[in-house]
């Protein structure tokens, strides 16, 4: 005899269907700031030509510091962000690394666009803004 598995459960992809942040007729939603900090780290990551940002020590980049533990300048290791969530509303910031010779302003606003679309799909909360801090070149 065989065991067959229970289907999944159906999670709704439908805006309209889909709960909103804050107060509803079932209760409240809240996300933490750490959660939609990982949603917009992994999208910065998404984004072929970001990614990690050089370790910093008294506001200067330190490229080389990987060997010594710290954070490496990496195009497949995770941006650092951080995020401000207030109500349903939110604040994001990002340290990332770009590809050498790729345009800064030009990969910036893909990852900026692409932390925005994904924040507002997986939490449904409105990004207000995404600061970028580009620390180093990857070549």
């Amino acid at each position: 005899m065989t065991a067959t598995a229970a289907p999944a459960p159906h999670i709704a992809t439908d805006r309209s269907a889909t709960p909103t942040v804050g107060r509803n007729e079932f209760g409240v939603i809240t996300i933490d700031d750490s959660v939609v900090s990982k949603i917009a780290s992994r999208a910065a990551s998404e984004i072929p030509d970001a990614g990690a940002a050089a370790s910093r020590l008294l506001g200067k980049s330190l490229p080389g510091a990987g060997s010594l533990g710290t954070r490496a300048t990496s195009l497949t290791e995770l941006p650092k962000a951080s995020a401000q969530v207030d109500g349903s509303v939110v604040l994001i910031e990002l340290s990332i690394s770009v590809r050498w010779p790729y345009s800064v302003p030009a990969v910036a606003q893909a990852v900026r666009q692409r932390v925005r679309d994904r924040v507002t799909e997986l939490t449904g909360l409105h990004v207000a803004e995404v600061t970028i801090e580009v620390t180093n070149f990857v070549t």
